[in-house]
């Protein structure tokens, strides 16, 4: 697959070609599915607590007597009947995490990237270097390159690519990832992704294998 390569300004500068494993992979919507659920599930902290009858504070003797007083029978004032009880069939501290077997998540992530390729939605760009280090220069830039929708800007390192980091911090509807962390949430959430040509290189070599 052919795909141009733009500058910031958004001109065309030369073309490339994308690998058809992973820009042209079948496109599994089940698998894509399966593999978004996992990491919603997995970014659940799971620290919701409720306290049982053994936790709650009080209730150590028994209220009244067994029998005689016409009243139900009664164990403790902190049974889950009683105000101030404990509780029961309420959420506790658990796991919400996922096994999925990694051939699995980089298939769904070639599903993905297959999807956006076919829509033309992913932007190759020979750099990304910003002439000033100003969120209005960032904003120009990203209007040049997607107008106005929604960008997931993926970089190649941190080191240089600091001024793309902090100009961005503030422009809503724009993200901007390490290549290496591409993940199906953030590919399905942004409309257009940004690719330079360092950080596409990246992709296609760990998701190429």
């Amino acid at each position: 697959m052919q795909a141009d390569v733009l500058n910031i300004e958004g001109k065309k500068v030369k073309t490339v070609e994308l690998s058809p494993a992973i820009f042209e992979a079948p496109i599994n919507v089940d698998l894509m599915h399966q593999a978004l659920v996992r990491q919603l599930a997995n970014a659940r902290l799971g620290t919701h607590a409720t306290k049982t009858r053994n936790e709650v504070a009080g209730g150590g003797r028994k209220p009244w007597r067994q029998k005689g007083t016409g009243r139900a029978r009664q164990g403790s004032i902190r049974a889950a009947q009683w105000k101030g009880g404990g509780r029961i069939h309420t959420p506790h501290p658990r796991s919400y995490a996922q096994a999925m077997p990694r051939k699995m998540r980089h298939a769904a992530l070639r599903s993905a990237l297959s999807v956006k390729a076919s829509e033309n939605s992913i932007v190759i760009i020979d750099n990304f270097y910003l002439p000033e280090a100003k969120t209005r220069v960032m904003a120009s830039v990203l209007t040049n390159l997607v107008g106005q929708d929604t960008a997931l800007v993926l970089i190649p390192a941190k080191a240089t690519f600091e001024e793309v980091i902090r100009t961005s911090n503030n422009l809503p509807g724009t993200k901007v990832l390490l290549a290496n962390y591409i993940n199906i949430r953030d590919l399905m959430k942004y409309q257009k992704v940004i690719v330079p040509l360092d950080s596409l290189s990246l992709v296609e070599s760990f998701l190429g294998r």
